[in-house]
């Protein structure tokens, strides 16, 4: 049995039901996001940021549907890596958007990690020295890894059971908060100037980070059943169900804080939001379920980018080397993934780690709609104006945000050109190479046979 084959029977097919799906689909969805990202929008666009995630939502439907199409044709567990082969082929767009991809779900991880930490340290009072919330994040980052080189099969069963349980704590935590309320009356009359049209699309920007879950969903494509109808349903009701428990929180927020307190707690805000409204209890509550989100995101990412990674590595997309360890690529893969995860976590804080993590996905969404209109548009019976739409979306989002941060933190979308500039660079050397060390192959046995 070929390497390639041991792969692809670890995929059951028809193993996973519309329900399952959906429940996979919001278990990742709902990680980090909707308890880190609240605050930072807040920051960047005033009272009006419940009004961005919904804009965010928007735009996310009209992205969706590329992918929906895509997996309806395509049903495969190879995901992103797989729309982009089918798009462009074995050239450089495919490597260089499929290796942003990577980055932006290591980005994630480590996102997920500072969150962890940010939310265990309000059990203690909060972290004034800054030294404890990377510490813990680290922690978590070890301990996930040790439980996948373990190979446990526990993993999903941990992770669908985390799943439901943090998704039934935000509901109680969003319905709690909004009855408790004083009022659920936010004054949107005086966005004052964090109101600005560029603030309010970078904010957005931002909201879409706590929706790009859905992604994975087309990752489990050969393992649904009825793939071709089901794939898309899922993803539809994923997005509309996190609509109404985003919502639902931003309000609790937003009607128990004030925006300057929102601020100032924008890396814990939901357990800063719990304490007025329901005292401490509601603290350590809050608390408990943003550690298992993120704990159990952390489970399930780590294993999924790894995976990513090694499906690229086999599709001699990326350079690989062993380094002198042991077993299998993914293995290695999965050293990889956790030594980027740690440095991020080491030594970036959260709003940097989210910009990152959005420029990267924007720009790598960009290329699955242009792939979609320019090379599979007949080929998956797409209409044209959908992927136009999503594209102008994107970059309207990703416009708004990158000049936000081109005013505020000019840092981190540097350290993001930078860091494209080196995988496009490095991809094409390594390409070329790969190109010509073929062409050479080809060359020599041809060279054999007419001996």
């Amino acid at each position: 049995m070929s390497r390639e084959q041991d792969r692809t029977t670890r995929y059951q097919e028809g193993s996973l039901t519309l329900p399952g799906t959906v429940m996979l689909g919001t278990g990742v969805m709902i990680g980090a996001g909707i308890f880190a990202l609240t605050g930072q929008m807040a920051q960047m666009t005033g009272v009006l940021f419940p009004l961005a995630f919904l804009a965010a939502a928007v735009i996310v439907s009209f992205s969706a549907y590329s992918y929906i199409k895509i997996s309806d044709a395509y049903p495969s567990a190879g995901g992103i890596g797989m729309y982009l082969h089918k798009a462009y082929g074995n050239r450089l767009p495919t490597a260089f958007n499929a290796l942003l991809m990577y980055f932006s779900m290591v980005i994630a991880q480590s996102f997920l990690a500072r969150t962890f930490g940010s939310y265990t340290m309000q059990l203690f009072g909060g972290d004034e020295s800054g030294r404890m919330v990377p510490i813990l994040g680290v922690s978590l980052i070890l301990a996930a890894f040790l439980i996948n080189l373990l190979g446990n099969r526990m993993i999903q069963g941990v992770a669908s059971f985390i799943g439901v349980l943090k998704i039934g704590g935000i509901l109680i935590f969003g319905l709690v908060g909004v009855w408790v309320a004083d009022s659920i009356s936010v004054d949107f009359s005086n966005p004052g100037e964090a109101g600005t049209v560029g603030n309010f699309l970078g904010a957005t920007a931002l909201g879409i980070l706590a929706f790009k879950g859905f992604t994975t969903i087309t990752n489990s494509g050969s393992e649904v059943i009825d793939p071709k109808r089901n794939v898309g349903r899922a993803i539809i009701i994923s997005i509309a169900a996190c609509v109404v428990i985003y919502t639902l929180v931003g309000f609790a927020v937003a009607s128990n804080l004030s925006l300057a307190e929102i601020i100032e707690t924008q890396d814990y805000s939901l357990a800063a939001a719990a304490r007025p409204a329901l005292g401490e209890y509601a603290v350590w509550f809050t608390v408990a379920i943003a550690m298992m989100a993120t704990a159990g995101g952390i489970l399930a990412s780590i294993f999924a980018v790894s995976r990513m990674l090694a499906m690229l590595t086999e599709m001699k997309l990326v350079p690989h080397r062993h380094f002198g360890m042991p077993g299998s690529i993914q293995k290695h893969t999965l050293v990889y993934t956790v030594v980027l995860g740690l440095i991020l976590t080491a030594f970036f804080d959260l709003s940097r780690i989210a910009a990152l993590g959005i420029v990267f996905y924007l720009i790598m969404d960009i290329a699955i709609h242009w792939g979609v209109l320019r090379y599979l548009r007949e080929d998956v019976k797409a209409s044209a104006w959908v992927p136009v739409m999503a594209i102008l979306l994107d970059l309207l989002v990703l416009g708004g945000f990158v000049w936000v941060k081109l005013n505020t933190d000019p840092f981190v979308i540097g350290v993001a050109v930078a860091t494209m500039i080196v995988i496009a660079v490095a991809e094409q050397i390594f390409l070329k190479k790969s190109e010509n060390s073929r062409q050479s192959g080809d060359e020599e046995s041809h060279a054999h046979d007419h001996h």
